[in-house]
Formats: C-alpha cells, sequence, structure tokens
C-alpha cells in the first residue's frame, strides 16, 4: 500500500486505529488500496511511569486531517477499526465533509480481503 495515493472510487472502507488507516477503494473497476500512517514519538498509547500529566502520548494531530484528505474524492465511506479512533474519525468528517454519506461497524483486525468483502457487501458491489 502506497502512503498516500488519491482515491478515484466513490466509495471507501477505512479501517482505522491509531497507528494506521488502511483505505479501500472500492467501485465497479477494482480496488485501490491506500495506507496513512499517524506519526507518534511512540507505538504506545500510555506511559504512566515518570511523565507529567495524565501520560498519554500526544496524538498525531495532522492524522485525520491526511485520512479525510485521502477519501476527498469519496462519495460513501464505511468507517471500521477496533477502537475509539474510527468514533474520531467520523466525527471529523461530518464537520470537514458534511454531504459525505458515512457508516460505522465495530471491527477487531481484520485481513485485507476481509475489510474489502466488507465494502463490497456494504456498497452491494458483490
Amino acid at each position: 500500500m502506497s502512503e498516500i495515493a488519491l482515491q478515484t472510487h466513490a466509495h471507501a472502507v477505512v479501517w482505522i486505529d491509531h497507528l494506521v488507516a488502511k483505505i479501500f477503494g472500492i467501485g465497479l473497476t477494482g480496488v485501490s488500496a491506500t495506507a496513512v500512517h499517524a506519526h507518534l514519538p511512540s507505538q504506545h498509547l500510555h506511559h504512566k511511569a515518570n511523565t507529567i500529566g495524565d501520560g498519554r502520548v500526544q496524538a498525531d494531530v495532522s492524522f485525520l486531517a491526511r485520512v479525510g484528505e485521502a477519501v476527498g474524492g469519496c462519495s460513501d465511506v464505511l468507517v471500521i477499526g477496533p477502537g475509539t479512533e474510527k468514533t474520531e474519525l467520523m466525527q471529523y468528517l461530518r464537520t470537514a465533509r458534511p454531504g459525505l454519506n458515512l457508516h460505522i461497524e465495530p471491527s477487531d483486525h481484520p485481513t485485507d480481503g476481509e475489510i474489502v468483502a466488507l465494502g463490497r457487501k456494504r456498497f452491494r458491489f458483490d
């Protein structure tokens, strides 16, 4: 998967956690894949020992914006993922792109093929 390649499809599935967003554009002509990586100082969310403040690693403030940019050409987006990052992305996209048709579903850690299959089912491309 490339770091950022603009989607050429109207439909996309985004699997997201705090480290990476896997974006699959889905259409009648096929599937395109993109990955957007968060730029965090650490791979861990919490560091309680020897820290001032709440001990959380600072989030990459540009992460959601870069994911939103990657789905810029899409009109329908399904957001899935294991944690709260999917909800944060949904809130960001509702504000940044109010006309976007958004769907959200909980998901653990599916394979890329399972993500594409879920998108094909959601957008009725099967």
